[in-house]
């Protein structure tokens, strides 16, 4: 009896401690949307709303398409030169940049 109430001691403290390292939260890093939206000058970047744009990001977007989106924060003018491109990467790219856009909207509110 001693021996079974032993071993179920070392199991459930193995138990605890494998699974305390495996299924503690990592901490996310930061992505080219969520960085640029924290250092923007808008009112509303809190770190809440950047992290829900760059989720969407996340899914909507190859990481080539955050790093050129991240650039419209510090230059809006950069969005408007893609924008009306006739380049027909640029218009490949405005196309998902705008479902991303309308994503975000309705997915963060």
């Amino acid at each position: 009896m001693k021996k079974t109430v032993k071993k179920t001691a070392i199991a459930v403290a193995t138990f605890a401690t494998i699974s305390s390292a495996t299924f503690a939260p990592i901490p996310a890093q930061a992505g080219a949307i969520e960085r640029a939206c924290m250092s923007s000058d808008r009112a509303a970047n809190n770190r809440n709303l950047c992290g829900c744009i760059q989720q969407v990001a996340d899914m909507t977007l190859t990481n080539g398409d955050q790093r050129q989106a991240a650039k419209f924060f510090k230059n809006p003018q950069k969005a408007q030169d893609v924008r009306q491109s006739d380049n027909s990467s640029h218009e490949s790219f405005w196309q998902r940049y705008k479902a991303f856009g309308a994503a975000a909207e309705q997915y963060c509110g």
